[in-house]
């Protein structure tokens, strides 16, 4: 059975992509608990702004998101274009 290069670029590319997500995952997973947790705790500390903790937790976590959406849409290049 001979395998052509067409097959090994596909492996390579489908193999890239689970790289690509599973790294590009790690990121904004750690920071938005992080922003969590310590938005947490400043809601702890100050009740009477929790919705300002909340809103600017929230704005804070789209943007470590962001990378995670780039990662996404790499990989989904990957799978289908490549």
């Amino acid at each position: 059975m001979q395998i052509s290069g067409k097959e090994i670029i596909e492996a390579a590319s489908l193999l890239g992509a689970g790289i690509a997500m599973g790294l590009g995952a790690i990121g904004p997973g750690i920071g938005e608990g992080f922003a969590a947790g310590k938005a947490c705790e400043g809601i702890a500390r100050n009740p009477n702004e929790a919705g300002l903790l909340t809103r600017t937790m929230l704005i804070g976590q789209a943007v470590s998101e962001s990378t995670g959406i780039y990662s996404l849409v790499i990989a989904l290049l990957l799978i289908f274009v490549v």
